[in-house]
């Protein structure tokens, strides 16, 4: 979704049970963006929107289950699958100098220390250790590692990021 009063935190995958409980593939670092009370809204590609409540969440595996206000039948939560949902901007707590909005950084012009343009950071994953930036040119893959000796400048305003490759590093 392009409307940047708004900042994608998960996508619905499936359903669980029959009570009209989600199975939720969350984009973020915890389930705090998941709280009971919390408004959400869901969205699918066509631009339609939806406003939610949740009732509850909770993890299960690298997933989470949620239930939201109101959905209470598995056919009305199946209507839900594929959907994306976001919060409002302007609801995040501020983050600390140096750490970003995954919302924040994907979009943006990756170039190496030097100038040359790499190309966009397409999408971002989490390892055991670090978080992974996928940088995407011309059909091709680039897997940087987001470490502050990879990254060595961010600025949002530009949409521009800079990294210092490691030896070895290749398209793939």
């Amino acid at each position: 979704m392009a409307d940047p009063r708004y900042v994608l935190i998960g996508r619905i995958t499936g359903t669980h049970g029959l009570g009209g409980v989600l199975k939720l593939r969350p984009f973020t670092e915890s389930l705090e963006f998941f709280a009971p009370g919390r408004s959400l809204r869901a969205a699918r590609s066509g631009g339609e929107l939806r406003a939610f409540e949740v009732d509850w969440a909770r993890a299960q595996g690298p997933s989470a289950l949620l239930a939201l206000k109101g959905l209470d039948e598995r056919r009305r939560a199946e209507e839900l699958v594929g959907w994306d949902l976001l919060v409002e901007k302007q609801t995040l707590p501020q983050l600390e100098p140096g750490t970003y909005y995954w919302d924040d950084l994907i979009g943006m012009e990756v170039y190496a220390v030097g100038g040359a343009r790499l190309g966009r950071l397409a999408s971002i994953f989490r390892t055991g250790s670090n978080d992974v930036y996928v940088v995407a040119d011309a059909g091709r893959e680039l897997l940087v590692p987001a470490l502050r000796t990879v990254v060595t400048a961010i600025d949002v305003a530009a949409r521009r990021m800079e990294v210092d490759l490691p030896e070895g590093l290749e398209w793939s």
